[in-house]
């Protein structure tokens, strides 16, 4: 039977985890469904998604794409295609373990719960929760989320944080497919569209470990879409056009 929560992942070679990721999601005591979001990775992460669907049918699915075509992207498809079934709870997360799938339930339990419509599993909202990040990167995120909190005033710490659950009244109202922001960009764009459309957002502290297997995502350019993307969402909420 499929479950109403929803775990959507982006992936681009992670055959090293997308495995065991499942596996954990599909252990988990709060029931969920998950759907891969892969970007035509070469090293057969999506064969490793269709062995497990026959092992777990109708609890994972899977949406090959043809090339790179981004993380925001991604997670639009996901939300769209989450939009197109009976899915009331819409979470996103990592492949890499970076994000711990046992504390899905717990973001999942506060937009039940009627706490939140957007739960944010984050990083600074108890002090820094991040384990084995160089200074450098963590300086990078921590001052970013200060500087996007500046300029957009959004209510929570981890304005970047990309694990999450939403409740799937947020997805219809902020017209997802407008979305065009990538990386940390995206993440800020959801929690902003979110917040000024008048949902509840709710910090979860969560502990983040960097991965252990595969190779990063991050890019100067995903950086800097963030750095001049916080203020065309501004100046968009100002004039009334976000």
């Amino acid at each position: 039977m499929s479950s109403k929560s929803l775990v959507i992942i982006p992936t681009f070679n992670e055959s090293h985890n997308i495995g065991r990721i499942i596996e954990a999601l599909m252990h988990l005591e709060e029931p969920v469904d998950v759907l891969i979001v892969d970007d035509g990775s070469p090293d057969g992460t999506a064969d490793i998604v269709k062995e497990l669907q026959e092992k777990y049918k109708g609890r994972v699915h899977l949406i090959e794409r043809s090339g790179k075509l981004g993380l925001g992207t991604a997670y639009v498809r996901g939300f769209q295609y989450a939009l197109q079934r009976d899915y009331t709870y819409i979470c996103e997360m990592d492949a890499d373990f970076s994000h711990d799938p046992k504390d899905v339930p717990k973001l999942i339990a506060e937009v039940k719960a009627g706490n939140a419509d957007v739960a944010v599993g984050s990083r600074y909202s108890n002090g820094i929760s991040i384990v084995n990040w160089p200074l450098s990167r963590l300086i990078l995120s921590y001052s970013a989320n200060l500087y996007a909190r500046w300029i957009t005033g959004l209510p929570i710490f981890d304005t970047t944080a990309g694990f999450k659950c939403i409740h799937r009244r947020v997805l219809e109202e902020i017209s997802v497919d407008q979305m065009r922001s990538n990386g940390y960009a995206f993440q800020i764009e959801i929690h902003f569209r979110a917040w000024r459309a008048g949902f509840k957002l709710k910090e979860v502290s969560i502990i983040f470990r960097e991965r252990e297997e595969g190779v990063s995502k991050m890019s100067k350019g995903i950086v800097w879409e963030a750095i001049w993307r916080v203020w065309t969402l501004k100046i968009q909420s100002i004039i009334g056009k976000l």
